[in-house]
């Protein structure tokens, strides 16, 4: 079973609750494919499925953006793609974060420790 990943921590700055930028997981060749039935599939019972963990039904929603942001928007028998398999997704997730910030910067506001210095 693998650990829980919490992808928030990369957003903590300084102290400071950064917005999680949008990132999408690119499908590959070894992801897997469900249909989603409302009422019986939960995105939770899916993680637990195909990872063993129940944790990473935000990455299963990573996968799919077409389908927003919100389990309950899942239309009945709409094909999800799954993030297979899970380390290798979520180092593709993690390298999209870091490729977003090595794009997009962060600010010197958030980089400021508590004594107002620019720490990079």
């Amino acid at each position: 079973m693998a650990d829980y990943y919490d992808r928030y921590k990369q957003f903590i700055i300084n102290g400071k609750n950064k917005p999680v930028p949008f990132i999408r997981i690119k499908s590959k060749p070894s992801d897997k494919k469900v249909i989603y039935k409302v009422g019986q599939s939960r995105l939770d019972k899916i993680s637990q499925e195909y990872y063993g963990t129940p944790y990473f039904g935000w990455l299963i929603l990573q996968a799919n953006p077409d389908v927003g942001g919100l389990e309950w928007d899942i239309n009945d028998g709409r094909v999800l793609t799954v993030p297979y398999p899970l380390v290798a997704s979520l180092q593709q997730y993690k390298q999209s974060v870091d490729d977003y910030y090595f794009y997009y910067g962060k600010s010197d506001e958030d980089l400021k420790d508590p004594n107002g210095t620019t720490s990079y």
